[in-house]
C-alpha cells in the first residue's frame, strides 16, 4: 500500500496552487466515478465484442478500431472544466511538453497492438475463457510493480495475486470443455494464445504509467495523455484496416453479412466506442488516483463480471472448473479490499494524531 499512499499525497504536495492539488472532498467522488466508468466500460465492452463476433462479425480489425476510435470523448473532461465549469486555473496542454507527447504516442500504438491481441482472442473464445485467461497479467503487474515503481509487498496483495493466477491456472486446465463444436484446436489455440499475449502486454502499462504520473500533477494531464495514446492507437488501427481493405469490409459486413441488419451493426459499433473510452479512462483514472496494482486488481475482480455476463447473456456453460475460478478470483480480492481498507483507517488515525499534535503545538491566541 505505500505506493497507494504515495500517490494520495501526490495531490497535497503543493495544496498551496489550486491547479495542482485536489481536495479529500473531490478526491473520493473523483475515485468512485474512474471506479464506475472501469465497471460499466469493461463489462459492456466485453459484451458487445463478443456479440459482434457471435452474429457473423469477422473483422478482427474492425474490433480492434472501435476499441481506441472514441478518443475525442475524452476532449469533454480535458476541455469543458476549463472553459465551461472554470473549476480549474489551468489551460488544457498546459506544460504538456515534447517528451511526454512522444512517450504518450509509444505506448499508445503498444497499446494498439494490445487491441489487436484482445480482438484475436474475443473471436475464438468465449467472454467467460476470455475473462478468466486475462487476469495472467496480474502476477507481472505486481513483479514489474515492485521492479519499477517499488510496490510494496504485502501480504494481501500476495495472497491475492496467487488466488487469482491460480484461477487461470486451473482454467486453463479445463478449457478443451468449452471449445465450440465448430471452433478447430488449432484457432483455439490461437485465441487462448492471443489473450495470453493480451494480458502480458497490458501488465507493463499500468506500472509504466504509474511510474508516469509520478510526474503528472493533474488529472487533466492524465486525460491528455490518454488522449494523445488512443489517437495513435487508432492511427494503428486505422492503417490495419485501409491496408486489409477493413473499411470497405465493415460497409459490406453491416449490409450483407451482420445477421441482426445494418441499424445495430452500427448502434453496436457506436455504443462500443463509448464503453471502451469509459474503460481505458477508467483504468488510467484509478492508477492516477491511487497505484498500479490496485487499477490491475480492481481490472481482473472485474473479470468475474464478464464471466457472469458471457453466461447470462449468451448462456455460455459454467461448469465446475469456472465455478471455482470466479470463487478464487472473488477471495482474492475481497482479501486485497479488506487490506486497502485497514491500512486507510490506519493512515486516518495517523493523519488525525499529526494534526492534533499540530494543532496542540500552536500557542493560544
Amino acid at each position: 500500500m505505500n505506493s497507494n499512499t504515495t500517490s494520495h499525497d501526490q495531490f497535497h504536495e503543493n495544496s498551496g496552487q489550486d491547479q495542482k492539488s485536489i481536495s479529500e472532498k473531490r478526491y473520493m467522488p473523483l475515485l468512485l466515478i474512474n471506479y464506475t466508468c472501469l465497471f460499466v466500460g469493461s463489462v459492456s465492452s466485453s459484451l458487445l465484442s463478443k456479440y459482434y463476433f457471435i452474429h457473423k462479425g469477422s473483422s478482427k480489425w474492425v474490433s480492434t478500431w472501435v476499441q481506441s476510435a472514441g478518443f475525442p470523448l475524452l476532449l469533454f473532461p480535458i476541455f469543458l472544466p476549463y472553459y465551461l465549469f472554470k473549476c480549474t486555473q489551468r489551460k488544457p496542454f498546459t506544460r504538456f511538453t515534447p517528451g511526454i507527447l512522444s512517450l504518450s504516442m509509444f505506448i499508445g500504438l503498444m497499446l494498439g497492438l494490445n487491441n489487436l491481441l484482445f480482438s484475436w482472442g474475443n473471436t475464438y473464445l468465449p467472454v467467460s475463457a476470455s475473462a478468466l485467461l486475462l487476469s495472467s497479467q496480474l502476477v507481472f503487474d505486481l513483479i514489474l510493480s515492485v521492479i519499477i515503481v517499488k510496490q510494496k509487498i504485502t501480504f494481501m496483495n500476495l495472497n491475492c495475486v496467487i488466488l487469482l493466477t491460480l484461477s487461470s491456472i486451473l482454467l486453463a486446465l479445463g478449457s478443451s470443455h468449452d471449445r465450440p463444436q465448430d471452433l478447430t484446436r488449432a484457432n483455439y489455440f490461437i485465441g487462448f494464445m492471443a489473450t495470453i499475449g493480451a494480458g502480458l502486454l497490458f501488465a507493463p502499462y499500468l506500472p509504466i504509467m504509474e511510474m508516469i504520473y509520478k510526474k503528472v500533477y493533474c488529472y487533466a494531464m492524465v486525460m491528455e495523455m490518454q488522449l494523445v495514446m488512443e489517437i495513435s492507437a487508432t492511427v494503428l488501427a486505422s492503417v490495419g484496416m485501409a491496408w486489409d481493405g477493413g473499411f470497405v469490409e465493415m460497409r459490406r459486413e453491416s449490409r450483407e453479412v451482420f445477421d441482426k441488419g445494418e441499424g445495430v451493426f452500427w448502434a453496436r459499433v457506436m455504443t462500443n466506442v463509448v464503453t471502451w473510452q469509459l474503460c481505458f479512462m477508467g483504468t488510467a483514472g484509478t492508477v492516477f488516483l491511487t497505484c498500479s496494482l490496485t487499477g490491475g486488481i480492481c481490472m481482473t475482480a472485474l473479470l468475474c463480471m464478464n464471466v457472469l455476463g458471457g453466461v447470462l447473456v449468451y448462456r455460455e456453460a459454467f461448469g465446475g472448473v469456472k465455478a471455482v475460478s470466479t470463487v478464487m478470483r472473488g477471495w482474492g480480492f475481497c482479501s486485497y479490499v479488506y487490506g486497502m481498507y485497514v491500512s486507510m483507517m490506519k493512515q486516518l488515525d495517523d493523519h488525525k494524531q499529526i494534526n492534533q499534535a499540530i494543532e496542540m503545538a500552536q500557542p493560544q491566541a
